[in-house]
């Protein structure tokens, strides 16, 4: 095992070098909340580009990525892949027309608030915010558990460094300080990844040893017909996308973007990148199963599927050579904790002005800090019980998957309104709770309810399409029920009007 003083003190060189750089790049920034949160129109496509792979690059392409490869195969490589590109694809789309509507916006609930009202409002800070909380504490415990794997450096160390650290830059330097490291980060952390890939399949003896050793510990993690494989790949599919689509991250680069031209730019050539690098670190696992020591019965005390690529680079290059890949690990952390952070402050920051009497910039800014270190501690807290943040991770997942589809037709449709809305995501959300697996306990013991569930579906297709489609199917029908025709240009204001007073209920227009 590698030396623990040793780990934490590059972990620390590592971390005080991203929030040094951050800080002196934000320096002079003008300090207006507006510029915080959104960096508006302020960044061209390449860094665009940068921050959308940064931000999706958390350690957990290096765990969860890998450890459904081992477990199912190339169909679930295939599926991770999808899952990923497919949210970037819609996002090229949907970014235009955000901006398009909402030319003065910072976040996902204004829309939701000025386009639905309340109620619906209220629903989608709950999944977004959960989401997006959950997110940060899975990368947290991601890398704590890793350098504890490497090093033996306690677990409640690494969740603070990280946390600390992130917190201190985002503080200070808000969405920019975000953007600037990101792009720093991309083009580290990509060619880094490529070179660790390269290097262990040269170290197993070539594409062609590599692919004979999978074939002979398992063949069926080869076969893209499998039936496991192609359920479990789909699932992640919807579940990605729901996630995706209601995560402010996203929401902020829509507006951090020059024009419309550079998020629909960006976010097709996000498309590309993150699918590739998604299914390529998903394959690593399958590559795990055939190398080296990696137990993927999760029946068995021994199950280590979920460090499947670690394992893999310590039984090809040894103990030193994976200290180097956990620092790498580090800083695909950092990529995605600082824009969960600024993400999270974003959220609720904007929406100050509906709780608040008139606040003025200074007092929104110090909002925003003083959330973002909240959430900070709360996520180093959860973080450092793994177990629950897994499921809580796959409930996340099942909420986004409910609401993407209703929350994004109103952008589109006049007919939509915010009952219409919030009884879609709701019907979805039922439908997949019924066959969701985690908490099944709990679900079965409610009276009533729990004779009619049917049988929960241990590979989540049934949970997270069904929420997708049942949703989306619920969506479309109530439109075409509604009389009432939502007028878009209502959304025109919706940022300004929520800064200034927190604006109308649009279900009293409907």
């Amino acid at each position: 095992m590698v030396g623990t003083s040793l780990a934490l003190g590059l972990t620390v060189c590592t971390l005080v070098a991203v929030a040094t750089f951050g800080i002196w790049h934000t320096r002079r920034d003008d300090g207006s909340t507006d510029d915080f949160l959104t960096a508006r129109n302020s960044v061209g496509r390449r860094r665009t580009t940068a921050t959308l792979v940064a931000s999706v690059m958390g350690v957990w392409i290096l765990l969860s990525a890998p450890e459904a490869g081992a477990g199912f195969g190339i169909a679930a490589v295939v599926g991770y892949g999808i899952g990923e590109a497919v949210p970037m694809l819609a996002y090229s789309k949907v970014g235009p027309r955000v901006r398009e509507l909402l030319p003065e916006g910072h976040s996902l609930t204004e829309y939701a608030a000025a386009r639905y009202g309340t109620a619906m409002y209220g629903f989608v800070v709950l999944v977004s915010a959960l989401y997006m909380f959950v997110f940060v504490a899975a990368e947290l415990t991601g890398i704590a558990g890793a350098l504890s794997l490497v090093a033996g450096v306690p677990q409640w160390q690494t969740a603070l460094l990280v946390g600390g650290f992130v917190l201190l830059y985002t503080g200070y330097g808000g969405l920019r300080a975000t953007i600037v490291t990101d792009t720093v980060q991309a083009v580290l952390v990509a060619p880094l990844l490529a070179v660790v890939v390269g290097g262990v399949v040269l170290a197993l003896g070539g594409p062609a040893d590599v692919y004979a050793g999978v074939a002979a510990a398992d063949p069926t993690l080869l076969d893209p017909t499998n039936l496991a494989g192609l359920q479990f790949g789909l699932a992640l599919s919807f579940a990605i996308f729901g996630a995706e689509m209601v995560n402010q991250t996203w929401w902020q680069r829509i507006y951090a973007a020059r024009d419309s031209d550079t998020v629909a730019g960006g976010f097709r050539n996000a498309t590309v990148l993150n699918g590739l690098i998604v299914m390529v670190a998903a394959a690593l696992g399958i590559v795990a199963v055939g190398h080296s020591a990696v137990v993927t019965d999760v029946t068995s005390a021994a199950y280590n599927a979920d460090v499947a690529f670690f394992v893999l680079v310590e039984s090809a290059f040894g103990e030193v050579t994976l200290l180097a890949v956990v620092l790498l690990a580090l800083l695909l952390v950092v990529s995605s904790v600082d824009s969960l952070f600024s993400a999270l402050a974003s959220l609720v920051t904007a929406d100050l002005p509906r709780l608040l009497a008139d606040p003025d910039d200074r007092t929104l800014r110090l909002g925003a800090r003083l959330l973002t270190l909240a959430v900070a501690v709360a996520a180093i807290y959860v973080s450092l019980r793994a177990r629950s943040v897994l499921r809580l991770f796959f409930f996340a997942d099942l909420l986004g998957a409910a609401v993407a589809v209703p929350l994004l037709y109103g952008l589109y449709s006049r007919r939509l309104t915010g009952t219409g809305a919030l009884a879609a995501s709701l019907a979805g959300l039922a439908v997949g709770l019924a066959f969701f697996p985690d908490f099944r306990g709990v679900l079965v013991a409610v009276p009533l309810v729990g004779d009619l569930l049917p049988a929960a579906d241990p590979l989540y297709l049934r949970a997270f399409g069904g929420a997708v489609v049942v949703s989306t199917l619920v969506t479309v029908v109530a439109a075409r029920l509604s009389a009432p025709t939502f007028d878009f240009d209502r959304l025109a204001d919706a940022g300004t009007v929520a800064m200034a007073d927190g604006g109308d209920d649009p279900e009293r227009a409907d």
